[in-house]
């Protein structure tokens, strides 16, 4: 069994764990001890540490996450009503092949018995181990990071600046879209940014985002996976003082992005990465996580689509081209229609509506295609 692999939590925070509020996260959680396995079956979320940074410039890191486990858990849920176990850690293979198999396969498994696995540590790389555990699924992966920048390959890069490239060019190729959230231009040349456009992925600037952040939900609303890396917050939120960032997302923002990751019908797999697990950087990464759950606890099940009664449709013409919007009765969030092509491989059979703002319907008024539906429209063509 893959979970055999775990490691325990330890003795240190179940010691905390009990003088704990009855009322905190961590007297309603089950976790994984030397003398029990918690019962995943009935799990909403499964947590579960990775302490893998060999593909990252951190060094000598040999944690067992107490700092995180404490932080996060010494915080008081808010009216959930859902399961969440805690699964332990995973410890660094003899290769990082290794430790990949170990959390692809993990992944796997919990998406099989329904359960959202979020990944907390070791380097962004793991995104790459955590969208192979689709291969068996059968379904096309539609990846959202939340990073400055791309992580495709550059000479002489660590392994996690360079797994989007592995992610696109590798068999089998389940990868439908890439969207990056938070990209700062200087960090990543003119031909990456070119590349992203020749191949109809998305990029949204930090400055993009930061101005109007609810631009970034639809792109969450599309989203299987989303992978977080730390890096993308100014150090003076997030406290990592050892690899500064003088720019980036504010605390709000980063908490305000995990909450449209939970409150995503569609996302299956969340992680965070990039950072150490010491007091100051746990404190953020406990607050992503608590903003994940909250909006994991709101989802509306909107997806798939349902009755079309629960939706206003709304029609634009465009010269002699309609554009058919959706607006939800329920959440009065928007959707637009991805017409079908007879004498393509259509990809999009599965998902035929993109999520949208009321912008994007505003703009179809004012005779302009979205952009995000152009993207998506060229994408089917490839």
């Amino acid at each position: 069994m893959v979970f055999d692999f775990l490691q325990p939590v330890s003795r240190d925070f179940l010691e905390f764990k009990e003088r704990l509020s009855s009322q905190a996260l961590g007297k309603n959680a089950e976790f994984h001890t030397e003398s029990d396995f918690p019962n995943i079956d009935n799990a909403s979320i499964a947590i579960i540490c990775v302490n893998e940074y060999r593909g990252s410039n951190i060094d000598n890191v040999n944690e067992n996450f107490d700092s995180f486990r404490k932080t996060f858990y010494s915080l008081f849920p808010g009216n959930w009503n859902m399961s969440i176990v805690d699964l332990g850690n995973i410890v660094a293979g003899d290769t990082i092949e290794d430790t990949y198999f170990l959390v692809k396969t993990i992944n796997e498994d919990l998406q099989r018995k329904k359960v959202l696995p979020i990944f907390i540590g070791g380097s962004q790389d793991l995104t790459y181990a955590i969208y192979r555990a689709y291969d068996n699924l059968d379904q096309m992966v539609n990846l959202v990071t939340i990073d400055g920048y791309f992580d495709f390959a550059k000479e002489n890069a660590y392994i996690y600046d360079s797994f989007l490239t592995r992610i696109i060019v590798e068999e089998p190729n389940n990868l439908f879209n890439f969207s990056n959230i938070g990209y700062q231009t200087y960090y990543n040349s003119q031909d990456e940014i070119d590349l992203i456009e020749k191949l109809y992925f998305e990029a949204y600037r930090l400055g993009e985002v930061s101005n109007k952040i609810a631009i970034a939900e639809p792109v969450f609303r599309d989203a299987d996976l989303v992978s977080v890396d730390m890096r993308s917050v100014q150090s003076s939120y997030s406290g990592n003082y050892n690899n500064f960032s003088p720019n980036g997302f504010d605390g709000k923002e980063i908490c305000a992005l995990s909450r449209y990751s939970g409150i995503s019908d569609k996302v299956s797999s969340f992680g965070l990465f990039n950072f150490e697990p010491n007091e100051r950087e746990s404190a953020l990464v406990s607050q992503c996580v608590w903003y994940f759950i909250e909006g994991f606890s709101f989802r509306s099940k909107e997806y798939p689509f349902g009755s079309k009664e629960e939706y206003l449709k709304y029609i634009v013409l465009i010269g002699e081209d309609e554009l058919v919007f959706y607006k939800s009765n329920k959440t009065e969030r928007w959707w637009i229609e991805i017409p079908f092509l007879d004498n393509v491989n259509n990809k999009l059979k599965r998902n035929t509506l993109l999520p949208c703002t009321h912008d994007d319907y505003l703009l179809a008024c004012e005779q302009e295609v979205p952009n995000r539906w152009w993207k998506a429209y060229r994408r089917n063509l490839l």
